[in-house]
């Protein structure tokens, strides 16, 4: 299958290591420094570099290579709708990293010229593929959990001035957002996955506390209600002294009990269930062991949705999904901003909406 990568920065790693690990044919490479590219390649000891035609504009890479089937996109976060679309509109199947978009009405967009031209599309939220996420999914659809009561999703992290200073766009309102859009995003796909997708309201609370230069938020929480009458919580923060502490997610039914921690979802730390078995011992304490806090889950992803595209299928994390997400995200920002609960679904909001929120980074 024809692959191209656009984008090249931290994340590109994971995507080359999953291109590799699923035998792409990877024919391009684009980003708008061609020096990251071959930075890239050897941090990833890629070595059929010379195959790859380099690009700094996409869209002239998409235009000569019109046998492209799958493109992945991992950009700065406000190019990724631009991109997404121009591709789709060539019948292109792409993965989108998070964010799918920064503004509903692109995210809507996406979903709506992906099921028109008949392209797949996936939101790259590879958490799903974690082994203990999937084992909690797994207990989840078989009912063992009963009537869910409530859930909270905790990440607890830390990005420092260093980290900012990689890229101009980290941490605008335009190109990317702050704590919850950029780092909290995959927790919070997670929590709205499991506690059945469709949300009633969001309240959200967020703050401008150690980060200064920075035109968005480092901590939020947020209280989300869901209409089969579960309650949801979120806490996302980038202030953790002095590294990332967890990204924990927790799932309370009347039968059962999971907590799934680790850096990135990664561990089962609790697991009860009344209805229990043998098989359940397995994933009493279960680890999976991650390099980062991207985890494993890329090659997962990829591996899905090239069988998505073989068989015509709607990929397991599909444009819905990311729209999904990003809805819940975009949700706290109004909040936020108008200082009350906001029904779902959400409509023509965007993250540029939030300028001016916190006079710091923006003065």
């Amino acid at each position: 299958m024809k692959y191209a990568l656009i984008g090249c920065g931290r994340i590109a790693v994971n995507h080359v290591k999953a291109v590799v690990n699923n035998h792409l044919d990877f024919i391009a490479a684009c980003d708008l420094e061609l020096g990251k590219i071959d930075i890239l390649f050897d941090k990833t000891n890629y070595m059929d570099r010379d195959r790859v035609e380099r690009y700094t504009d996409y869209r002239k890479m998409v235009d000569e290579h019109p046998e492209l089937e799958l493109v992945a996109i991992a950009t700065s976060s406000g190019a990724h709708a631009e991109i997404a679309l121009y591709c789709i509109d060539r019948g292109i199947n792409v993965i989108i990293e998070k964010p799918i978009a920064m503004s509903m009405a692109d995210a809507d967009e996406i979903v709506r010229r992906s099921e028109e031209k008949h392209v797949a599309v996936s939101a790259c939220h590879q958490n799903r593929f974690n082994i203990a996420v999937q084992q909690m999914r797994q207990a989840l659809e078989a009912g063992r959990f009963g009537k869910i009561s409530h859930g909270s999703i905790h990440v607890r992290w830390n990005r420092n001035r260093d980290y900012y200073d990689q890229a101009t766009w980290r941490g605008t309102w335009a190109e990317d957002g702050g704590c919850l859009m950029n780092q909290c995003i995959h927790g919070i796909d997670l929590l709205r996955w499991m506690m059945g997708d469709d949300v009633d309201t969001v309240y959200g609370v967020t703050r401008q506390q150690q980060h200064p230069y920075l035109e968005a938020e480092d901590v939020g929480m947020a209280v989300v209600t869901f209409r089969n009458g579960a309650i949801g919580t979120i806490e996302g923060t980038t202030n953790v002294f002095p590294c990332n502490l967890e990204e924990t997610l927790y799932l309370f039914g009347e039968n059962g009990t999971v907590k799934l921690g680790g850096k990135s979802t990664n561990n089962i730390d609790v697991w009860e269930f009344a209805d229990e078995t043998q098989e359940d011992a397995k994933n009493k304490g279960l680890e999976e062991v991650t390099s980062n806090v991207y985890g494993n889950g890329h090659t997962s992803l990829y591996t899905d949705v090239i069988d998505a595209i073989e068989t015509h299928r709607k990929p397991y994390v599909d444009a819905v999904a990311g729209r999904n997400a990003l809805e819940v995200v975009l949700a706290i920002y109004k909040s936020m901003k108008i200082g009350q609960p906001v029904k779902l679904p959400l409509r023509d909001f965007a993250s540029a909406d939030m300028k001016g929120t916190f006079l710091t980074g923006e003065e």
